[in-house]
């Protein structure tokens, strides 16, 4: 990864197209370089229709410049910016931000002006940032590299780094710190031409001020790249926080054409953020509460959450969030219960959640009493004080007992502000940094997220870092290879299959038949033909030659008719899997951003219904085929439930370990790949693929 801390922390930067005409991008960001960034380094302007602006000398030229600045900020019209590029990279700039648009998200025009903005970039080793972005705000150290007339109203520092593709959205989370949360970097990258969300995550994982990264995704161009970046920030035990848009095909429409991004498939982005132990959120207010609840606490080992309030209906409402998230109440050590029962009128709750119930109306002090013991019970991750209204004296009261009690504690306490009104007790927790989610039910999923990542570390802290395969080219030309050459490559790769032939005639059939011993399949042998049981190409369950004739004959009659054109090699026969069992599916496909993916699951016709799947990327690491199989929501009908026979789950773990070696040893050239169905007997039986199809690249050059 390149440094980029000239980029973030420069010396020096030009300004190439500054000037004085009221709300153009080039005053915006000259005023906010001179009034509301604190940059000490050195300045230049560059216009060549000035001499001078807001009394600093004005440059015709980058090539006029006295010294060669670190970071070029060009903000000329999109009929400029390439002439611009080329003398930035002829003095040796390192860096150049371009805020102008009108590049690959403005049509084909656009997408040849950004390529050759990135080929006078490589050519002359200066890394880009942008087209089409706001610029890059460093609020930690005050520095505005933007035209938003924002950038002076949204400069609480913080221990949070934002990286993002859009600005819109961007910006939304910047102003989140109306609510307390402290921002300390945000990279808004656009169209992502060089650097990306990738670089910048890769940086933050690094830097010391920050703790915690959020990053909103419209797409990822480089897969290893982003994989990278977040194991770094895993490695140095910063949390990353995503919202991924494009997860429909509304979605992925609007992101393409806002950045040009490529969407990829939201099931195999969202396993490849488990895989990396990246916290994936549905929304923008998710995302901000989840983010500033780490910022504010790394999960502990203990998971168990404190309900406290005054209100039993409250308390309940809040008990159903923590019991439907899959959270647990703690059980309060013998001391706290002690406090709470001497404090407290006998008719309130003490036992989790806490109901104060009014008397805290004519007694403040109990708050402080009552909040700070629970707050240090020993059970605890985590205290909820979810505020149903805002009730003046006695809410600021709570506020201030909330504050107090924080700071003689290192269980985070998370006072949830539920009423519309937003009164001076609201104002006093925004204050002192605890930005309040604003209905229980964002407090609790943020909580949740913060619960699960602690698990997750706990469980993957030492695990070997995550690799994919390459993502080479796309190719316009696959081929399928037969039934029977597929089968031909999964053994020789080590995997158990049935015996089987192919048999060019139906006298050929039943010899080969009678030799391995009835049961037996009878399947259409033509790579033309992928779904063979669609167009009534399979036949199971043939017990005797007589069987296997009239198979022999409604098969090649019925594929005839529905696929005069395929190539007919025969029929594979095959020795039918024995009785018993369950179906199973193993597919690997080749995401454009992630490389190879296998997805398994329960198999046959299940796979349609349930959709009962787990992912990763391939290679799997180890221990992800176990992991996989246990994911599955079917799992307990392989694990003997109900009285069925336990499954041979080591052999399944095999298979799948065998099914990633095979794929990565042929990474180049195999597409696709699916196992389905997989037959998997009890404990000692054995796994089989039953059916299997194998779609390879094929080389333009080379002919089929």
């Amino acid at each position: 990864m390149t440094d980029l801390s000239r980029l973030i922390r420069p010396h020096s930067i030009a300004l190439i197209g500054a000037s004085d005409r009221p709300n153009s991008i080039g005053e915006r960001t000259l005023t906010n370089l001179l009034d509301h960034s604190e940059f000490e380094g050195t300045l230049y302007l560059v216009n060549p229709g000035k001499t001078e602006l807001r009394g600093r000398p004005c440059w015709p030229s980058v090539s006029a410049l006295p010294t060669t600045p670190d970071v070029a900020v060009i903000v000329v019209p999109a009929a400029g910016v390439l002439s611009v590029a080329e003398e930035c990279t002829a003095r040796g700039v390192p860096f150049a931000i371009v805020l102008t648009s009108g590049f690959g998200e403005a049509g084909d025009e656009g997408e040849r002006a950004q390529a050759r903005l990135k080929e006078i970039a490589d050519a002359g080793g200066m890394r880009l940032y942008g087209p089409n972005c706001p610029g890059l705000t460093n609020v930690n150290h005050r520095l505005g590299l933007t035209f938003s007339p924002s950038f002076p109203h949204d400069l609480v520092k913080g221990p949070i780094g934002l990286a993002t593709q859009g600005g819109g959205l961007g910006r939304n989370v910047m102003q989140a710190m109306e609510r307390g949360i402290g921002i300390g970097l945000w990279a808004s990258t656009g169209n992502e031409v060089d650097l990306q969300v990738a670089d910048f995550i890769h940086y933050m994982a690094d830097a010391p001020d920050i703790k915690v990264i959020i990053t909103l995704l419209e797409g990822i161009k480089d897969g290893a790249k982003f994989v990278a970046a977040v194991q770094r920030a895993a490695a140095n035990g910063k949390p990353v926080i995503a919202l991924k848009v494009g997860k429909s095909a509304y979605g992925q429409k609007a992101a393409q054409s806002h950045t040009a991004s490529l969407t990829g498939s939201a099931e195999v982005n969202s396993a490849v953020f488990r895989q990396c132990g990246v916290i994936e959120v549905d929304d923008i207010d998710e995302l901000v509460d989840t983010a500033w609840l780490f910022a504010r606490a790394t999960p502990a080992a203990s998971e168990g959450v404190a309900i406290y309030t005054s209100s039993g209906g409250t308390a309940a409402l809040t008990a159903d969030a923590v019991g439907t998230a899959g959270l647990t109440l703690a059980q309060f050590s013998p001391a706290t219960l002690e406090v709470l029962r001497t404090e407290l009128p006998d008719y309130a709750a003490v036992d989790n959640p806490v109901d104060t119930t009014a008397a805290v109306l004519s007694d403040a002090a109990l708050i402080e009493k009552t909040l700070s013991a629970v707050a240090i019970d020993p059970n605890l991750g985590c205290v909820i004080v979810p505020i149903a209204l805002d009730y003046g004296n006695t809410t600021i009261q709570l506020a201030r007992t909330i504050i107090a009690a924080q700071k003689g504690c290192a269980t985070p306490i998370i006072p949830i502000w539920m009423s519309d009104r937003l009164g001076e007790g609201y104002r006093m927790l925004v204050e002192a940094g605890f930005a309040p989610p604003r209905s229980v039910g964002k407090g609790i999923k943020a909580i949740q997220r913060w619960v699960e990542h602690g698990r997750w570390r706990r469980e993957h802290g030492a695990d070997e870092p995550m690799t994919i395969t390459a993502v080479p080219a796309p190719v316009s030309t696959t081929r399928s290879l037969s039934e029977a050459e597929a089968k031909q490559q999964l053994e020789a790769a080590g995997i158990r299959l049935l015996p089987r032939t192919v048999a060019a005639s139906v006298d050929e059939a039943t010899s080969v038949a009678a030799t391995m011993g009835y049961p037996v399949v009878a399947k259409i042998a033509s790579e033309d033909i992928v779904h063979k049981s669609d167009i009534g190409g399979v036949k199971v369950g043939l017990d005797n030659a007589d069987q296997l004739r009239r198979a022999w004959q409604d098969i090649t009659e019925s594929v005839r008719r529905h696929r005069p054109d395929a190539r007919i090699d025969g029929l594979l026969i095959e020795k039918m899997a024995p009785q018993g069992g369950s179906e199973l599916m193993i597919g690997v496909t080749r995401d454009p951003v992630f490389g190879h993916v296998l997805t398994f699951g329960m198999g046959g016709i299940y796979v349609e219904i349930l959709r009962d799947v787990t992912r990763r990327t391939l290679p799997l690491q180890p221990g992800a085929a176990a992991a996989m199989i246990r994911e599955m929501r079917c799992f307990a009908l392989l694990d003997g439930a109900r009285g069925r026979a336990k499954a041979d789950v080591p052999a399944l773990e095999a298979l799948l370990n065998r099914v990633s070696d095979f794929v990565v040893r042929h990474a180049d050239r195999i597409e696709e790949m699916d196992l389905n169905p997989v037959w998997i007997g009890a404990a000692g039986q054995g796994v089989i693929p039953l059916d299997a199809v194998i779609v390879e690249r094929v080389d333009p050059g080379v002919s089929a």
